[in-house]
């Protein structure tokens, strides 16, 4: 149909009710409750059948990404007020990371390689931010993320068995296209926790990304875990396919505490 055909529709003749009442019946609930809108557009800048066709349709994947995006958002369980990369400034290090290889970890394509990422350095350098602010990034393209600061996600290793909200949490920690797991090395853990935390990274190794983020230098990471065996068998699967980035530098929590999360 040409766009005078168009034109010359009279849509008026049909109750926008109905309209909405159909695209709800087709699960098309993002173009209903924006026909209105859609139909002065096309009233207004005289569209095509196509055009007008393709305007639902556009709608209806815009708003089913958002709802996905904010679904995927709440499930990862970010700490509050997490910052976006573009706000962590690599020239106030000493050393660690610079501004270009920021850049290439943007284009997340590390996560579709299950590659793994670690942070490692004291605190208060904007690790904890800057893995925050790339599981943001990957939520806004789409991936599935889990945030989970270590001293928490051991308890619901230990636990997922027995609690039903660890076993669902661990269900979906599993499932995730990336796990950030922050803050590893500054409470210690048992034995027990430390070859249940074996277990998780065997069972998702070349099958998830991690970020990890510790204050321990990874040579450091045998006595954290106690057992020097169990902790070369776990780093050669972390670091098979892993980039890591070793932080030095003056306190950003002292410069700047608005700005920081770990």
């Amino acid at each position: 149909m040409n766009k005078q055909v168009m034109r010359d529709f009279d849509t008026k003749r049909i109750p926008v009710e109905r309209l909405i009442a159909l695209l709800q019946t087709f699960t098309l609930k993002h173009s209903a409750r924006e026909l209105a809108d859609i139909l002065e557009r096309a009233e207004s800048n005289q569209s095509s059948y196509r055009e007008f066709l393709l305007d639902i349709l556009e709608t209806e994947v815009r708003g089913r990404n958002e709802r996905r995006r904010k679904r995927n958002y709440s499930a990862a369980h970010f700490p509050p007020n997490p910052k976006p990369v573009e706000l962590f400034d690599p020239s106030e290090l000493d050393a660690g990371i610079s501004a270009g290889q920021i850049r290439q970890l943007k284009e997340l394509n590390w996560i579709d390689t299950n590659a793994n990422i670690v942070f490692a350095g004291p605190p208060g350098l904007g690790k904890t931010m800057l893995a925050v602010g790339l599981g943001l990034e990957a939520i806004n393209s789409g991936y599935t993320v889990c945030f989970e600061r270590m001293s928490n996600f051991v308890k619901i290793l230990d636990n997922a068995e027995t609690e039903r909200s660890a076993g669902f949490r661990l269900k979906n920690i599993r499932k995730a296209q990336l796990v950030i797991l922050d803050e590893i090395g500054y409470t210690p853990i048992s034995r027990a926790q430390a070859n249940r935390f074996f277990t998780f990274i065997s069972d998702t190794y070349e099958t998830t990304s991690i970020i990890f983020t510790t204050n321990k230098e990874i040579t450091e990471w045998a006595e954290m875990m106690g057992d020097p065996v169990l902790t070369t068998a776990m780093l050669d699967r972390i670091l098979h396919h892993a980039s890591c980035f070793s932080f030095r530098g003056e306190s950003y929590r002292l410069k700047h505490p608005e700005m920081l999360i770990d």
